[in-house]
């Protein structure tokens, strides 16, 4: 889970410093345009004449109108600073040209962009309300830039910044024939991310099916990344999770002779260039990966694609973790749903119009009893007990442990459980925190030790039974629930908005576009460390869907988040909910959303860090649920619910915790209130006995903190920035 580049610690000085001290290798150029950049593999001859040795252009970016390019040589390129004036440039016209040249190729030159235009293009600055974001925590300026603006928002809507996904089906189409033509050597791997598991795992099965036509044995690895972990605000109860579902998956595979290396790599840059490493110390040919589709993954991909071409090495990622991948479905004006229910019937309409969609995908074949006389080094590698930023207190780790067996096992267990016992009844008990009407799932989809593909698949099955009881629907609903993981991950690619693509990282990415690293640390001097990684933007956490949502002017009182995380509001559910979440490392979504419109609403703080906070201690954290959820309780997402509804959190505890059950067990303090009164019990004759429990008051009024919020909505949508 990364991509080029991440950094050492601390802040980032200045912004838009963005263009490092970097040299181009001498035979590859790039050609920029004014809205388009191509590549073309050129190679100069002795006299510095140009001759093209591509086939075709390769159409990788579409940026938005830059101003006219500059001539540079083939030295420094350094962004001015944030108060330089705009000097003139050499060159006119719309575009940039290669000029014919008789100099060395060390002398030869390379069209860019200018930096200074960089610095004044509008959709290079921040959103104005960015040093907010920055101080609370919301941008994590280790790893990535300021909050974006709204213009570079509507440009990614406007389709004037290309996608992530669309650099990476280039790079795939731009090195086919080179990949096509590279011949099996002595293993192929394949590579496990977020698809822990043997069964129905697409890229796997294929890895193992190629190494079988070919004779040669099937290598699996997974790369342990802390940087990763820490920049995507992984939990430690996850990252945990996911360690102890390793050595289940070493284990599996171990009984098919089939080696499961395991490595952990400090700096999530150098993962690409590690994986090269290890491509060629195996002899091995062909990559397989399962494709992620957050904007750090996708962007790694693209250069590992192209790196990797270079070197005669195939990788194939495919797309797996999604039942429908990103891309396939429409609405009448062929663009992506942003709403979710004609999604889902497009969704469902899909799956019955292409039942093959549902067919699950082969496991690994057993490897020759050879493999362990080749590769048996490969079967002792170590698998971390603990990542050290990420670590859980004893206690904890023990608690958490017991809750939530790993490993694709336990997955199938739970799934064949509530398939046989509460699917039945989902859509009347799911909205119940204190029922066991949940799946309890999420866990497994999240760190891929379930395919969504298997689940629908088994859920189906069980639609079809001739048992009565099983046509339910309660299978409908569940279904439809889990659809909703597809949805969001639909969403994310469409609209990824980061907030720059820097040009280094532009030029990084270009097939045989190499840079030369000036300081001995690998930072190039002039950009210390925000390069490194591509930011997740708006559906990663950054933005709102609708950029207007952005104006809003946030709370950050830190007395009230501090009160929300801790579960002390004085509103029951909200406090057992929270408590809930710091005891299991999960919640009960019905309370997850309760949760989210009091703190976005009722408290009127950033939602932002209220996403951020889940992701820190949800198991089953995932980027594109987790801010999906985020973005529809506080009405800034895709398919939101109104900004003027506002949950009444009392009416919420009342409606799906009726008897008070739920409130009682994760607040103790509550235990001895009887009735209704533990809804809510200062105003309902039982602050006596509350305030002795030490149960505190509510720390805002609903009513009022309702007006406040529909006002602050009201203005900030209609602010204009």
């Amino acid at each position: 889970m990364t991509q080029e580049g991440s950094g050492k610690s601390g802040q980032i000085e200045s912004w838009p410093t963005l263009i490092p001290d970097v040299s181009l290798a001498s035979n590859k150029h790039v050609v920029f345009y004014s809205k388009q950049i191509y590549l073309m593999s050129f190679s100069l001859v002795a006299s510095g004449e140009l001759i093209s040795s591509s086939r075709h252009f390769a159409k990788l970016f579409a940026i938005r109108a830059f101003p006219p390019a500059i001539t540079v040589p083939k030295a420094s390129l350094k962004m001015p600073t944030r108060g330089a004036k705009r000097k003139a440039h050499e060159g006119s016209g719309a575009t940039s040209t290669l000029k014919k040249s008789k100099a060395s190729q060390s002398a030869s030159p390379v069209h860019i962009p200018s930096a200074l235009s960089l610095a004044s293009d509008p959709l290079q600055q921040p959103h104005p309300f960015h040093q907010e974001a920055e101080q609370h925590g919301i941008v994590l300026r280790k790893f990535y830039p300021p909050e974006m603006s709204n213009a570079r928002t509507r440009a990614y809507q406007a389709g004037e910044i290309p996608r992530p996904i669309e650099q990476l089906n280039a790079a795939l189409q731009a090195t086919s024939r080179e990949r096509e033509s590279v011949q099996v050597k002595n293993a192929v791997v394949h590579w496990f991310k977020m698809d822990l598991r043997t069964v129905d795992n697409r890229a796997l099965s294929c890895a193992s099916q190629k190494a079988r036509e070919a004779g040669v044995p099937l290598i699996t690895m997974y790369l342990v990344s802390p940087q990763d972990f820490e920049a995507h605000l992984v939990a430690p109860v996850r990252v945990d999770f996911i360690l102890r579902t390793l050595r289940v998956l070493r284990e599996d595979l171990a009984k098919l002779d089939i080696p499961l290396y395991v490595e952990t790599v400090e700096e999530r840059r150098n993962i690409p260039s590690r994986i090269a490493e290890l491509m060629e110390a195996w002899g091995a040919s062909h990559l397989y990966a399962n494709m992620e589709y957050e904007v750090d993954e996708l962007r790694r991909e693209v250069k590992l694609v192209r790196m990797l071409a270079e070197k005669g090495i195939c990788v194939e990622v495919l797309h797996d973790t999604c039942v429908v991948p990103p891309g396939r479905l429409q609405s009448g004006s062929g663009k992506q749903y942003a709403v979710y229910t004609p999604w889902f019937r497009s969704w469902m309409a899909h799956l019955h119009e292409n039942p093959e969609v549902l067919e699950l995908c082969a496991p690994p074949l057993r490897n020759a009893e050879s493999a362990r006389s080749v590769f048996g080094q490969l079967f002792n590698s170590d698998i971390p007990t603990i990542i050290t930023n990420k670590k859980l207190a004893d206690e904890e780790a023990g608690r958490l442990r017991t809750l939530w067996p790993a490993g694709e096992h336990e997955a199938k267990k739970r799934l064949d459980a509530f398939c046989e016992q509460r699917i039945g009844h989902y859509d009347k008990k799911r909205n119940l925190p204190a029922e066991a009407g949940t799946s309890s799932l999420s866990v497994h989809f999240a760190s891929g030790t379930l395919s969504a593909r298997t689940a629908v698949r088994a859920a189906k099955d069980r639609n079809r039974s001739s048992d009565p009881n099983a046509r339910s629907e309660g299978i409908q609903t569940w279904i439809s629930e889990v659809a909703w993981r597809d949805f969001y991950k639909h969403v994310l690619v469409n609209w990824p908005y980061i907030w720059y693509v820097p040009l280094l990282l532009a030029l990084s990415c270009l097939r045989g576009v190499q840079l030369r690293r000036e300081d001995p640390s690998g930072s190039p001097s002039g950009l210390p460390r925000t390069h490194r990684a591509c930011p997740n933007g708006a559906i990663s956490m950054n933005k709102p869907f609708k950029p207007e949502y952005s104006n809003i002017s946030w709370s950050y009182d830190k007395a009230h988040f501090a009160a929300w995380c801790e579960g002390r509001t004085g509103f029951p559910m909200v406090d057992a909910a929270m408590r809930q979440l710091r005891e299991m490392g999960w919640m009960h979504n019905r309370c997850r959303m309760v949760v989210a419109s009091f703190l976005s609403k009722d408290l009127l703080i950033d939602w932002r860090m209220g996403e951020r906070f889940f992701m820190e201690h949800l198991i089953d954290g995932d980027f594109a649920s987790n801010n999906g959820g985020w973005g529809f309780s506080a009405s800034v997402g895709v398919d939101p619910q109104p900004y003027f509804r506002i949950f009444n959190p009392i009416l919420q505890s009342e409606r799906f915790d009726k008897a008070g059950d739920y409130i009682r067990k994760w607040v103790p303090e509550l235990r001895g209130i009887e009735g209704s009164a533990v809804h809510e019990p200062y105003a309902r004759g039982a602050g006596a006995l509350a305030k002795k429990n030490g149960y505190p008051e509510p720390i805002v009024k609903h009513s009022l903190a309702r007006e406040r919020a529909l006002a602050a909505y009201k203005k900030g949508i209609e602010g204009g920035l």
